[in-house]
């Protein structure tokens, strides 16, 4: 049973679970269905497979189809900017929350967070002692000094040593979900790692997968 796309925005894989199916015990995933979901509209996306479920299970014999239940699985993204900060290392867990609220509506799944520049970073450490971060800072600096003998000059003496920082930190952090919460451990956080003087507006693209929660 292929189903249209509709308006509901981002993407989403919507897939009946047939448990203890008589006739064939070993297809676990049947009458695969996809749509389009850019809002992530839950209440209506539910009602959405509500309807589906009811006219299916009609369809299928009830000796053969018992404890019939919906999985969904989607995709998610979107793009934030933050807001200029000075160079050094900042925690970002709570603005990436606070941007992605539909992190809330996933039983299990992933967020995979890229930033879109190359010369800032992203990586995971500690967010309780901000002098943790100052250190980062300091290490960083100690690692790639601006007195390196550089021949990428023209954007200034921070611009080379940002480059290289950024390769060493990586440009995305992959985090798991559970529950509706970021699976992070006690002491850790996202981290921007800002390597400009002056960096301006960093962009961020947040991609969530994984196993919608729901009320069934």
């Amino acid at each position: 049973m292929l189903v249209g796309r509709g308006d509901l925005g981002g993407v989403a894989d919507a897939a009946w679970h047939c448990r203890n199916c008589r006739s064939q015990p070993n297809a676990e995933w049947r009458n695969r269905s996809r749509l389009n979901v850019s809002e992530l509209d839950w209440g209506r996306l539910r009602r959405w497979l509500g309807q589906k479920k009811s006219a299916s299970a009609a369809k299928w014999p009830k000796k053969q189809y018992k404890n019939l239940e919906v999985i969904l699985a989607f995709w998610f993204q979107k793009q934030v900017t933050l807001a200029a900060k000075p160079r050094g290392f900042h925690l970002i867990t709570r603005e990436i929350l606070a941007a992605c609220p539909q992190i809330n509506e996933v039983a299990v799944g992933m967020l995979h967070v890229f930033i879109q520049h190359t010369s800032a970073g992203l990586t995971i450490n500690e967010n309780a002692d901000p002098d943790v971060r100052v250190d980062m800072e300091t290490a960083a600096n100690q690692l790639c000094p601006e007195s390196s003998p550089f021949i990428h000059t023209c954007e200034g003496p921070d611009d080379m040593p940002a480059h290289v920082k950024a390769s060493l930190f990586g440009a995305s952090v992959l985090v798991p979900i559970s529950d509706g919460r970021l699976n992070l451990g006690t002491w850790q956080g996202i981290y921007l790692c800002e390597h400009r003087d002056h960096g301006g507006r960093r962009r961020l693209v947040l991609t969530l997968q994984g196993k919608a929660q729901n009320d069934e």
